[in-house]
């Protein structure tokens, strides 16, 4: 891919994530995952996984990611990833999953946070090594103010992110929103979306 397509899509992404936490100061952002249904210009009409159908608005300027499938051979030292994990007892993170960033996105929403239900987490960081066991492989995640180790199995699903467009958009697909946000008029908007392509958003 062109370096410029590449430029583009760090400065849309960085637009879109700063968009999201500008909004998320404001109201808590709802996560949406699910399949879509029909897409009409802007906007989309998403079965989520409860079954509950949803109408969500794309910013006219707004992010499309798609997922392409990685493997645990991807997952180098050096490479910036993100990871929803569970702690465990010995304090080791088990990832639920782990996505790949291209090196455009460096260092987005980089550090440790909560993420959903009890003793879950994520965390954006610098691949830093790996240990193999027949567990799986553990691999030291180092971030500004910080470490976390996290262990990887072969079950663990892998993705990458790549540049979308609207033509990813397609019904049929599965999507994350990490951000959608309720309008006054109780619609639902968000400056990105994450979209199947060659693997469903496992987040």
């Amino acid at each position: 891919m062109k370096l410029s397509r590449f430029c583009r899509f760090a400065t849309a992404a960085g637009l879109a994530l700063l968009l999201a936490s500008t909004i998320a100061a404001a109201q808590a952002p709802l996560r949406i995952r699910g399949t879509i249904e029909q897409v009409d210009g802007n906007t989309l009409s998403i079965k989520a996984k409860d079954g509950t159908m949803l109408k969500v608005v794309l910013a006219d300027n707004g992010l499309v990611v798609a997922i392409d499938k990685r493997s645990l051979a991807d997952i180098k030292p050096g490479e910036f990833i993100g990871t929803a994990a569970t702690s465990e007892a010995d304090g080791v993170l088990h990832a639920m999953e782990v996505h790949i960033f291209p090196e455009s996105m460096r260092g987005t929403g980089e550090g440790h946070r909560d993420w959903e239900g009890p003793k879950s987490s994520m965390t954006n960081a610098t691949v830093a090594d790996t240990v193999t066991s027949v567990n799986g492989n553990t691999f030291t995640l180092r971030y500004k103010g910080g470490e976390q180790k996290v262990v990887v199995t072969p079950d663990t699903p892998i993705v990458g992110y790549v540049p979308g467009d609207r033509s990813d958009l397609k019904v049929g697909m599965k999507v994350f929103i990490p951000a959608a946000t309720r309008a006054d008029d109780g619609s639902l908007h968000t400056p990105r979306v994450s979209v199947e392509r060659t693997a469903p958003p496992p987040m």
